[in-house]
């Protein structure tokens, strides 16, 4: 079944069929139903290169991939992608990802929307004051960040979490339960998010006349191996953490492992509370001592971008916030108790 096939069946000029399955405000409803149920029935999928001559539109998102050497691979970024790529699906979208090296993010960006292979893209691996926002505001096509950056005015489209409320409450509910002595093992120090998860936990201990110590902060690539290692070292350290902080539930598997190994019980000896990114393999209840967690879903926040580039491209009118701060959820479970005596 082809366009025109498509059109003689249904009595409507091609012109309208693609409207119609493009998702063009001027197609009525009734008809809009019509001709995707026709579709549905026949088989019928236009021709990509056809529907950009008609409407103009690549029907793609994008991404820049910093991509380095030795740089593992990151099981956060394909949880994340995974809902993206759910989204598009349903709107017959493709997604395009350029490499990039990190020193030559901007550039990749430009040529990327230069190519004309893609309507929209989101930005990621926000660092503080990115100069990667002020360059995608003076370029044509919608972008939405994902994540925010500190230092910088924010006066641009982005989705983010409240990493610093969800840290702090973390650490308010650790000292409600006496603990005093704290450890926060981190994301990489340069990226946003772990910026803020450190201040939240800072202010928290603040408030508590209590200091987050130096030696007791790990920033790091968020792998268990990572979560292991870091782990370890405070527990060798002179004055031994009683409760402790992960920015990831893949951190907090390795962290786990050195507990035990060191013949200490979770949720007594020592407590711990980890980011729930809503893993898929990874879930902090099937741990051996389920996890106390702050929880905030990785692949809804990529479903939730895709919406939101795909109604930018095609309903730039439509009545979508600008900025979106969602919260993270905090799961008591057994990781966590009284300090110890």
């Amino acid at each position: 079944m082809n366009l025109k096939q498509l059109s003689e069946l249904l009595g409507l000029s091609q012109t309208t069929i693609s409207r119609a399955l493009n998702g063009y405000p001027e197609v009525s409803e009734e008809t809009r139903q019509r001709v995707l149920k026709a579709a549905e029935e026949t088989g019928y999928r236009p021709n990509r290169a056809a529907r950009r001559l008609a409407t103009g539109k690549a029907g793609s998102l994008g991404l820049v991939m910093p991509i380095s050497d030795g740089q593992s691979a990151d099981i956060h970024f394909a949880e994340f992608q995974s809902g993206l790529a759910d989204e598009c699906l349903n709107h017959e979208f493709h997604f395009v990802i350029m490499p990039a090296h990190p020193q030559k993010e901007e550039q990749a960006i430009r040529d990327l929307v230069n190519s004309g292979s893609v309507d929209a893209y989101y930005l990621a691996y926000m660092r503080a004051q990115d100069p990667r926002i002020e360059m995608a505001k003076s370029l044509a096509l919608p972008f939405i960040v994902h994540g925010r950056s500190l230092g910088i005015a924010e006066d641009y489209p982005f989705l983010d979490v409240d990493n610093e409320r969800a840290f702090r409450e973390a650490a308010d509910y650790l000292l409600q339960l006496g603990h005093r002595h704290f450890a926060l093992i981190n994301g990489p120090a340069d990226l946003d998010f772990a910026a803020r998860r450190r201040i939240g936990v800072e202010r928290a201990l603040a408030a508590a006349g209590l200091v987050l110590e130096e030696a007791s902060v790990s920033n790091t690539m968020m792998t268990d191996a990572n979560g292991y290692l870091q782990m370890a070292r405070l527990l060798q350290g002179d004055k031994r953490p009683t409760a402790v902080l992960c920015a990831s539930t893949v951190l907090a598997l390795g962290a786990v492992r050195a507990i035990r190994e060191a013949g200490l019980q979770l949720g007594s000896d020592i407590s711990l509370i980890a980011h729930d990114d809503d893993l898929m393999l990874l879930k902090p209840e099937h741990f051996s001592t389920p996890l106390t967690t702050t929880r905030s879903s990785l692949r809804e926040a990529g479903r939730r971008i895709a919406q939101r580039l795909i109604a930018a491209v095609t309903g730039p009118e439509a009545d979508l916030p600008q900025q979106e701060l969602w919260t993270a959820d905090l799961t008591i479970r057994a990781s966590t108790g009284p300090a110890p005596v």
